[in-house]
């Protein structure tokens, strides 16, 4: 795990945001979620600069979106300086996805 994975999954943990249950490092086909909310469909991915527009992401999130479920993609910077920050955008496609 990245830093910036680790905090943000000291954030989620055990129930600990919004009562929702998230899992990490979560298969789901031939991929592996860095955070999922099962119960929301909701995928979370912590990206660094590599990912930029990046053709197997692209190919990732499409075969993940097949599978019924949202991607929600953060920087690692986000995530780093601005953990409310990251945490609001989470709530709200947490809203979005029930």
């Amino acid at each position: 795990m990245t830093d910036a994975e680790r905090k943000l999954w000291r954030a989620l943990r055990s129930r600990q945001f919004q009562a929702v249950k998230f899992r990490r490092q979560v298969p789901v086909g031939p991929y592996i979620a860095d955070f999922l909310a099962y119960d929301h469909r909701l995928i979370i991915e912590v990206d660094g600069g590599q990912h930029a527009e990046n053709r197997r992401d692209m190919a990732r999130e499409k075969c993940l979106s097949a599978n019924g479920f949202r991607v929600l993609r953060l920087w690692n910077n986000d995530v780093l300086g601005n953990l409310d920050g990251a945490l609001t955008v989470i709530a709200e496609a947490l809203r979005e996805n029930r």
